[in-house]
């Protein structure tokens, strides 16, 4: 372990990267299901069925295992991957405007943009073979590069306080804790609107915040892996309340579980299913265009994933620049490959990787842990299933909370810096794409610099990139 990972040159041991590993891995878990979910809608039968579902699922734990073991072996890096969320349902409605086009079924032109995947991920593994990504990283002003981690604090605490614990009722849903329960005005006011899902909501809100008291208390108290121990009593307090307040059986899911991975369905319906035919029935115009997106996106959410998270861990120098990021952004290439291979969208960075380096992860080990929790998830999915959201939600929260820290490293009495990161802190959260978020931070520091007389200080690689953000943002339909 050590002459691979260099454990102690890098200040760890197995055993805390152990623990990263399984604290990522708890954090981002819910992909594994989400992913198919959103790519089938929710396996439904117009969308390929319970097949084409395990297809997706298979296929999200074996991209995302890939990506980590690059990132792991190649990088040596702390950081895990999966299919993003946003990149998933893009992808989604892409499919369903194939077969809107062409008449296609849903699952024949689901492999039509497995397609479009695949020559991303190729043209990622040329351009990072190059160097050319780690170019692009460079040429990100230190201004911007220096909000980017917090404003990834910003989007973790408004993923943990909102979209990550929804709950549904027969009133309707998702209510989300921040916009449903504190938003409301009375809590009968929020007992009215949710109806029976007002107990669980206020179950979901207790343990959140019980779990992050506990990880806050641990922390501070020195405790190793305080992230997955908060996260735990968490969990336990959740399971505890479902059966004492709901009279719900937290665990009922695993009675009726498979444990058997559906191999079949996913060689029946996504592995090496590339529609090359189906692809030439859309003009190479709206291909070359979808192609340009998706390499936008996921270029730089990978990047803002990884310069954020890195700068939170010390990982980086005084530039801003972090060690081997060409390898880095070469493990998202290679899973994003694999996962057109195998039958799921582009796989890049998770920003939840902050959990696992907060826990003390600093090498590729706290990947290679994770990635092989994700193979394993093709046996023990159901048991991955029952950590509940509002216990995940919790470590978001407080990661999210410490990368704010990172705005000290921004002089707000500097225009040029200060309004590009007020953008992104406001971007990040409310978009729910890094990508945008630094496109426009991008954008406003170029027009800043240009009107003010300080033209030549922006690089010719900067003005490339923020006039190809203007252009997705206002010409690519």
């Amino acid at each position: 372990m050590e002459n691979i990972f260099k454990l102690k040159e890098n200040g760890t041991t197995v055993r805390t990267e152990i623990v990263a590993g399984l604290t990522t891995f708890m954090t981002m878990a819910y992909i594994i299901a989400l992913n198919p979910n959103l790519l089938t809608g929710f396996g439904a039968e117009e969308c390929g069925g319970q097949p084409l579902w395990n297809g997706v699922f298979l296929a999200t734990c074996i991209a995302s295992a890939v990506g980590m073991f690059v990132m792991a072996f190649v990088a040596n890096k702390p950081f895990c991957l999966a299919p993003g969320m946003g990149l998933n349902s893009f992808f989604a409605a892409v499919v369903a405007n194939i077969a809107g086009l062409t008449g296609m079924s849903y699952v024949a032109s689901f492999q039509a943009a497995l397609v479009i995947i695949l020559i991303e991920g190729i043209v990622f593994i040329v351009l990072s073979v190059l160097n050319i990504r780690e170019k692009i990283v460079d040429a990100i002003p230190l201004g911007v590069r220096l909000g980017i981690g917090p404003a990834i604090g910003l989007m973790l605490m408004n993923i943990g306080l909102g979209s990550n614990a929804g709950i549904y009722s027969e009133t309707g849903g998702p209510f989300f804790v921040m916009r449903d329960f504190f938003g409301a005005l009375t809590p009968s006011a929020a007992q009215s609107a949710m109806g029976s899902g007002y107990a669980a909501m206020v179950l979901t809100v207790v343990t959140m915040f019980v779990g992050l008291f506990a990880i806050v208390i641990l922390a501070k108290k020195g405790v190793k892996g305080a992230v997955l121990l908060g996260m735990l009593a968490a969990s336990i307090l959740y399971w505890i309340g479902s059966f004492v307040f709901l009279d719900t059986n937290p665990f009922a899911s695993l009675e009726k579980a498979s444990f058997l991975p559906p191999f079949g369905d996913m060689a029946a319906t996504t592995l090496f299913k590339f529609n090359f035919q189906g692809l030439m029935d859309i003009s190479l115009f709206t291909v070359i265009t979808l192609v340009i997106t998706f390499c936008m996106i996921d270029m730089f959410d990978t990047i803002g994933t990884l310069v954020g998270t890195a700068s939170r861990a010390g990982m980086v120098d005084k530039n801003g620049k972090m060690p081997q990021m060409r390898e880095a952004l070469l493990a998202d290439a290679v899973g994003t490959v694999a996962g057109a291979c195998t039958g799921t969208s582009t796989v890049t960075t998770f920003v939840e990787s902050a959990s696992g380096v907060e826990a003390g992860g600093r090498t590729g080990l706290t990947a290679l842990v994770c990635g092989i929790l994700f193979l394993a998830c093709m046996f023990i999915a159901p048991i991955a299933a029952i950590i509940p959201a509002a216990a995940t939600s919790a470590a978001l929260i407080y990661v999210g909370v410490l990368m704010l820290m990172g705005l000290k490293n921004v002089d707000f009495g500097d225009m040029d810096q200060m309004v590009p990161v007020a953008l992104m802190l406001i971007a990040m959260p409310i978009s729910g794409s890094i990508g945008h978020a630094i496109g426009l931070g991008l954008i406003y520091y170029t027009v800043i610099k240009v009107f003010t007389g300080k033209a030549k200080e922006v690089s010719v690689l900067t003005y490339i990139i923020s006039a190809l953000f203007l252009v997705k943002f206002f010409l690519i339909v």
